[in-house]
């Protein structure tokens, strides 16, 4: 028997294209990273109640910030900066804790446990 599964866990990847996006505001969201705290500032940025699991409100999160892009990229009177660098604060952040969220298999510990089976398996059955 095999001690570990025979599941691998890779860590999440966006199926969306990179964020391109003015270099001002890239660096003005990971300056803000800093100052960033999630179960605080998720909430409110979402006017939600609870704080979602790392990575389940991405999606939504990119949805807003697409549609900010737009505005800013129309220079509409209804776009505002200051909700488009915490957009962008929570997406880098999210991104994060949806990575750190998934658990990375010790690969070397399998490494090991698959060599101790094969060992044994090599050692008590003599092939003809």
């Amino acid at each position: 028997m095999i001690d570990s599964p025979n599941v691998i866990a890779f860590r999440p990847r966006q199926n969306q294209a990179a964020l391109r996006r003015p270099r001002i505001l890239i660096r003005a969201a990971r300056e803000g990273q800093a100052g960033w705290r999630r179960d605080r500032d998720l909430p409110r940025l979402l006017r939600n109640d609870h704080c979602p699991l790392p990575g389940a409100c991405l999606s939504r999160l990119r949805a807003e910030e697409a549609m900010l892009e737009e505005a800013r990229q129309e220079k509409s009177a209804e776009y505002d900066v200051q909700r488009h660098v915490l957009l962008m604060v929570a997406i880098l952040a999210e991104m994060r804790a949806a990575v750190q969220a998934v658990p990375v298999p010790d690969l070397a510990a399998a490494a090991i446990n698959a060599v101790a089976i094969s060992v044994r398996g090599t050692v008590s059955r003599a092939h003809p």
